[in-house]
């Protein structure tokens, strides 16, 4: 199985070792993964701003270097699904659609494709999990409290195979955490007191870390914690299950 490891920007950037654990973790499940040293950002940012016209470069880029693979695996859940719905290329209109239908989230692609029973990883704290918006709405890798439908979490099936974990669930699981790409920069204060309210949550449960999906999620509540003096620290999904303690 070829698979090939899209590491977002802002992971690439200021928490590479997401990206390495992602890599290893794949590698342990006997993934033959790949690379590809020319990516760049998928375009998210862009066309979250209004501006999906000017992402034509990202989106072409995306295709040259990600064709040919049987998956493309990446740790975020916004990003996979920006190229799902968006990814264009007029030169090569089959390759895009390839691309759009074998591009997956981590979690998925480990309950989804490889069909993981068991991880060997151990992470001995309490941990309160983080539904990441993009990844529970647009990839439905969780359950949603307003659909009414019997519950599930791709991520919580895989952190349950974790020795030692202990998984606590804020009050309200499947609020937003108040990022949302460029909201954070446009609504600060509203983001802001969005982030507190699901830091509080996760401080009742008295957790040691909060995991998620998305780094961006995580690096906004961990902007938080750190100007609030908490002990409470921020980890991704990839990082537990490649962690052996």
């Amino acid at each position: 199985m070829k698979v090939a490891l899209f590491i977002p920007c802002y992971i690439d950037q200021f928490y590479p070792n997401v990206g390495i654990a992602t890599l290893q973790v794949l590698e342990k499940l006997g993934c033959d993964v790949t690379f590809p040293l020319q990516q760049t950002c998928c375009g998210q940012p862009m066309a979250n701003s209004g501006f999906a016209s000017l992402s034509k470069g990202c989106d072409i880029n995306f295709v040259k270097n990600f064709s040919g693979f049987d998956y493309i695996v990446a740790p975020s859940g916004s990003c996979v699904l920006h190229v799902k719905e968006h990814l264009q290329d007029d030169k090569n209109p089959q390759e895009a659609l390839q691309i759009r239908s074998t591009i997956y989230e981590l979690t998925e692609f480990l309950t989804d494709i490889l069909k993981v029973k068991s991880i060997k990883a151990s992470f001995p704290y309490k941990v309160g999990m983080h539904n990441s918006c993009h990844g529970q709405r647009g990839l439905h890798l969780s359950s949603m409290t307003e659909t009414m439908l019997p519950e599930f979490s791709k991520p919580e099936q895989l952190l349950k195979m974790v020795e030692g974990i202990e998984l606590s669930k804020p009050k309200r699981n499947d609020e937003c955490c108040g990022f949302g790409g460029t909201f954070c920069v446009f609504e600060e204060a509203v983001s802001v007191k969005m982030g507190k309210d699901r830091i509080k949550e996760h401080d009742n449960n008295e957790v040691d870390y909060i995991t998620a999906g998305d780094t961006s999620c995580l690096m906004h509540l961990e902007g938080i914690l750190k100007r609030q003096g908490s002990k409470v620290k921020t980890i991704h999904i990839a990082e537990i299950l490649n962690s052996l303690l």
